[in-house]
């Protein structure tokens, strides 16, 4: 049977780039073939698993849940008795798959790890609307599973919400279709209620552009709150608007329009944070549902904390909707996964942006932008793309239909996926650190050593770097930090580097939490050690 060019025209892009994707960094690796569901959402774990998560309410995934583990589900149009897992958690050590049993629909849902480790989820749709689920994470060789909270359920019911943890590990709650309020959790004891903000339904339009909110929680205890094109500063703790940002050019850039959004690194002083917000789908998109309506490529950068912030505009090599921007223990950002063409929803995306590009923020203005080596499999609506312990980046999901279609052009995807930097690559491994020792737990302010070991003397100073684990959704990883650490020069001692570090001095700069501490050695980081950064 002919291949047509015209009815798939990514296909001839592939090849075309397959010519030269030699030329260009990072590689690409086949992890698993079926992780028996598509994951919506995706978070990794302190124990190196990872938590894949889709709705229920989707008919047969292609993993089965143990025998007698059945659950009805009166709003399944196709099974009313469930006997399918709908979450699963996979090992990063061995590639196995161990269903997970989740009872209320999260389709669309939020989340965020808790201090303790604990994945936090919350909302959904239908029966999921006001849920609030916890999954406690344990050992590969252990059993964790959900546990949905029975009492204590969402003040409003949230769908397309995001989470963000805040400086004292309690979790504030943003938004949601329908829903322009925050609540917390746990439930503020001072508070009767939601608290209205009123800016979520300024920047509604008729396609609504403002779910999924982008939340960053800021250095000096404030949020950075996007949505739509227009932007706030956000006092969580008296529940009030005290900035409002210069309005961002390039079209509305959240949910069903969304590009992605990263806070860079916070170093030195810690009181500085840039934020970047990069593609787009084209107004109306969605409300014509128009698949071949060209994304935008342009990005948007904004020094959040100065007294008169503007945005830094520049162009990315594509336009892309539904992107990842993934932030690198290096600094440096990820963008991955996404369309050419279309907006968010069901069969609304088309033209597969193969090729992931490099952000590198130090870098002058004209020059950040790297293309890397393209993929080859199409990660469109409903994909992730999540920061591993040892510096790969794990690609999941993709389903842009309304149940799992495996005959459609972009079909439902099973695969996982793991793209290495051009960090990892061979020639650069005598100079990849390793850690040999770091404190499990160390509190806020502290001194500590940090000591590793490096093929080839090391020269320059290593740094040591704080990335958490964020809840990878819909183009945005909520909650994602990456903090470096005050450090000194490495001195050698009995065959080993010892590196003298200062923790996060506070919550606001680093909430309380699990973080992977990785060295970097020119550019190069080491595989993560977990640590607990506690108060």
């Amino acid at each position: 049977m002919e291949t047509s060019f015209s009815s798939h025209p990514w296909l001839l892009i592939f090849i075309t780039l397959s010519t030269v994707h030699a030329q260009l960094p990072g590689s690409w690796e086949l992890l698993v073939s079926n992780a028996g569901v598509a994951s919506m959402h995706t978070a990794v774990t302190r124990f190196n698993t990872v938590v894949l998560l889709d709705r229920t309410n989707i008919g047969p995934s292609r993993k089965m849940l143990p025998k007698g583990h059945c659950r009805y589900d009166r709003h399944d149009d196709v099974l009313k008795k469930d006997c399918y897992a709908h979450s699963v958690v996979f090992d990063l050590q061995t590639n196995e798959i161990r269903p997970l049993m989740i009872l209320t629909d999260t389709w669309c849902s939020s989340g965020q790890f808790l201090s303790d480790g604990t994945l936090l989820q919350t909302g959904g749709d239908l029966d999921g609307f006001k849920k609030i689920r916890k999954f406690e994470p344990c050992e590969p060789d252990r059993f964790c599973d959900w546990v949905e909270l029975k009492d204590v359920e969402l003040i409003n019911g949230r769908w397309y919400a995001t989470n963000q943890i805040l400086p004292d590990g309690t979790v504030i709650i943003v938004g949601g279709r329908g829903t322009n309020t925050v609540e917390y959790y746990p439930p503020r004891k001072t508070q009767n209620g939601a608290v209205e903000l009123k800016f979520l339904a300024e920047v509604e339009d008729n396609q609504m552009d403002n779910l999924y909110p982008y939340v960053h929680l800021l250095p000096n205890s404030h949020l950075f709150i996007f949505a739509n094109n227009k932007a706030v500063m956000y006092d969580h703790e008296d529940n009030k608007v005290i900035h409002e940002y210069p309005e961002l050019s390039g079209g509305p850039r959240n949910y069903p329009s969304a590009g992605s959004s990263v806070m860079l690194a916070l170093d030195g002083d810690f009181k500085t944070a840039a934020i970047v917000i990069c593609g787009g789908a084209e107004y109306g998109a969605f409300i014509e549902r128009s698949t071949d309506t060209p994304a935008h490529g342009s990005c948007g950068r904004i020094i959040a904390t100065d007294q008169n912030p503007v945005w830094e505009m520049e162009d990315m090599p594509f336009g892309r909707v539904m992107g990842d921007m993934v932030m690198l223990p290096t600094g440096d950002v990820l963008i991955i996964n996404g369309a050419q063409s279309g907006t968010q929803g069901f069969e609304m995306g088309s033209n597969p942006c193969l090729n992931p590009v490099l952000y590198r923020p130090d870098q002058p203005i004209g020059l950040r932008f790297m293309t890397l080596n393209p993929g080859t499999v199409p990660r469109m609506y409903h994909s992730t793309a999540n920061l591993l312990p040892d510096g790969r980046v794990l690609l999941a999901g993709s389903n842009p239909h309304y149940l799992y279609n495996f005959a459609a052009e972009f079909p439902t995807e099973l695969r996982l996926e793991a793209f290495s930097p051009e960090y990892l690559s061979l020639d650069r491994a005598n100079i990849r650190p390793i850690i040999e020792g770091i404190p499990e737990t160390v509190r806020y302010g502290e001194a500590f050593d940090v000591f590793v070991t490096v093929p080839l003397p090391v020269v320059g100073v290593v740094e040591v770097n704080f990335g958490n684990a964020p809840f990878a959704t819909h183009s945005f990883s909520q909650g994602q930090r990456l903090v470096k650490l005050t450090v000194t020069p490495s001195v050698p001692v009995d065959g080993r580097y010892r590196i003298k570090c200062t923790a996060p001095p506070n919550g606001a700069v680093a909430p309380p939490g699990y973080y992977m501490a990785f060295a970097v050695n020119q550019g190069v980081p080491s595989v993560a050690r977990w640590v607990h950064l506690v108060p």
